[in-house]
């Protein structure tokens, strides 16, 4: 089977800690990522921790973006999963990268649903 999706995994660190902590706003980046990364949002859901931190999942018909917040550490974890060929999933971390103030740590990107032997532990 050939490449069926991306799939990207993120972390921010030295986050705009005011940003990370406000589900609103999160919202409008997940949101404002799909549009970027040309996906189709079906529904978006957040959910504020007391007493701080945001997660929210953005689907999409391509599949997900998501997020986990950390403000006392200026931190968060994204996901991005797009299957298909007609997204831009870089698209998406660009515009969550800059809209969060963060600077990337770990990140990696992975081809979803190929065929490949090589990844067997």
């Amino acid at each position: 089977m050939e490449q069926q999706g991306s799939h990207i995994i993120l972390d921010l660190h030295g986050c705009n800690t005011e940003k990370l902590d406000d589900a609103d706003f999160i919202k409008e980046v997940l949101e404002g990522a799909a549009v970027e990364a040309k996906a189709n949002i079906l529904q978006t859901i957040m959910h504020r921790y007391q007493p701080q931190g945001v997660t929210g999942v953005c689907l999409v018909a391509e599949s997900h973006l998501s997020i986990h917040t950390w403000p006392e550490h200026g931190f968060a974890a994204v996901d991005i999963f797009m299957c298909g060929k007609e997204g831009f999933p870089e698209k998406a971390r660009a515009y969550i990268r800059a809209a969060l103030e963060g600077e990337e740590g770990y990140v990696a990107s992975i081809p979803r649903g190929q065929n490949s032997n090589s990844n067997k532990p």
